[in-house]
């Protein structure tokens, strides 16, 4: 069977992560590495609540070394804990949080980074057909659907990525990131990227434009900003001077063309985008600027049978059918004519509308409710969502949402309405939600002037 290297860096000491300007090298990564695998749980699986990019790392690689698979949640919620807990005996908490809190499930502090390594370190060779991780979808009935992901193919899928951006390997390239690890794109563009082609990340999620740059300035050569949409509208508003990158990676959602363009005057530097889902991992990229098509990763390859067009090849583990609307160019050129408008992606968080609405109309008190994605405008994009509960209190509402939701998904604004204008076949058009929203929106406004 064959096996392949945790990391891809050839020399021991160069790093392999920063930790604010402190270089963590690949054999302090090794060393920790091998100190949290023996210390964690003899369980199958775990969840890695890990804020600190470098401790995440340090945790996948510990439990790739026990054999052990990280799952992907969609959000940490209790209630989605609970779910994993069933399905997944004996899961448990990676974390490097003193107050993180699990129901239910045992919970493993870490701190690594405090240990030096040793340039005789050995770096482990893990199985390629090794389950890795398991990503997870929300499906409509709010549960998880499961997508697990060998260790080869993701290890491909990151090599294969430095190739379609054109990024160096083995060179002074450090990423910064301001999506979480936990997140596919996360895991794959902010993590994986650098840990299989000898680069190297900074450990800190800068979330605001000041901690961006704080966290540039940490580290000196050749600098990839990987983000979200939100985040650089963020930045292009405010408008910091920052230190020089050499490129901008985004995802989560499509990035309008003017963004783009915005985006690389003001920073100076080449924007590419990287389309994916979950089920497939990433699946391609494009310069946003220089056309709406979307180039393949290498050996990735579209196609279509019996009208549905499907991904394969290259790290993409089977054939996988697109989850959006797809217009084929050839097997290596796409066009996306639309996301699926039942996902939701916000500052690098991903859900359903579907999963959503679940949640709201499992609430004890609510007759009726629905959430809606308002079109995109110039500032930050917020779920809204009306309700029908006139015997439910909206503090109460509220509270028993956040208990089952994360917060990034709650309805700014929450409508109390007596009705739904459900058509006769009981669904909700768009279009009628739309009408909703401004005639409550009108009359929030009228009571706030009286």
């Amino acid at each position: 069977m064959p096996a392949i290297p945790l990391i891809g860096h050839t020399d021991l000491e160069t790093a392999v992560a920063y930790r604010g300007a402190r270089p963590l090298s690949a054999a302090d990564y090794i060393a920790d590495v091998m100190r949290v695998a023996e210390g964690i749980p003899a369980e199958r699986f775990l969840v890695n609540f890990c804020n600190d990019r470098y401790n995440f790392a340090v945790g996948l690689g510990a439990a790739l070394v026990r054999g052990q698979i990280s799952l992907l949640p969609p959000n940490r919620t209790n209630e989605m804990l609970a779910q994993l807990r069933d399905q997944y005996p004996g899961l448990y908490v990676l974390t490097d949080d003193a107050d993180e809190e699990a129901t239910g499930l045992t919970s493993i502090r870490i701190a690594a980074g405090a240990e030096k390594g040793s340039s005789a370190a050995t770096i482990p060779r893990i199985p390629a057909s090794q389950v890795a991780v398991i990503a997870f979808t929300s499906g409509s009935t709010g549960a998880p659907g499961a997508h697990p992901k060998a260790w080869g193919n993701l290890a491909a899928g990151a090599v294969g990525e430095a190739l379609r951006l054109g990024i160096e390997t083995a060179s002074r390239t450090i990423l910064v990131g301001t999506v979480p690890p936990q997140h596919m794109y996360g895991l794959e563009s902010s993590v994986l990227l650098a840990l299989r082609n000898g680069l190297s990340f900074h450990a800190a999620r800068p979330f605001y434009p000041l901690d961006v740059r704080t966290a540039l300035e940490d580290v000196t050569g050749r600098r990839v900003l990987i983000t979200t949409p939100v985040h650089l509208r963020a930045l292009v508003t405010e408008r910091l001077p920052l230190p020089a990158l050499s490129l901008v990676v985004c995802a989560t959602a499509m990035l309008a063309p003017e963004l783009a363009a915005q985006t690389e005057a003001y920073l100076g530097a080449p924007l590419h985008e990287i389309y994916g889902f979950t089920e497939a991992g990433m699946v391609a990229a494009r310069r946003t600027t220089q056309g709406e098509a979307w180039h393949t990763l290498p050996g990735v390859r579209a196609h279509e049978r019996d009208g549905v067009i499907f991904a394969s090849g290259g790290h993409v583990q089977a054939e996988v059918p697109f989850t959006d609307i797809v217009e084929l160019k050839d097997e290596e050129h796409f066009v996306l004519r639309g996301r699926n408008a039942d996902l939701v992606n916000i500052a690098g968080k991903r859900t359903s509308l579907a999963y959503l609405n679940y949640q709201l109309n499992s609430i004890a008190g609510v007759d009726d409710g629905v959430f809606l994605m308002p079109d995109e405008s110039a500032s930050t994009t917020r779920l809204m969502a009306f309700v029908v509960a006139p015997r439910l209190p909206r503090k109460d509402l509220l509270l028993a949402l956040r208990s089952r939701i994360e917060d990034v998904f709650l309805p700014r604004p929450l409508y109390f309405v007596a009705s739904l204008p459900r058509n006769p076949t009981g669904k909700l058009p768009r279009e009628s939600l739309i009408e909703l929203a401004r005639t409550c929106s009108a009359k929030a406004k009228r009571e706030h002037s009286v």
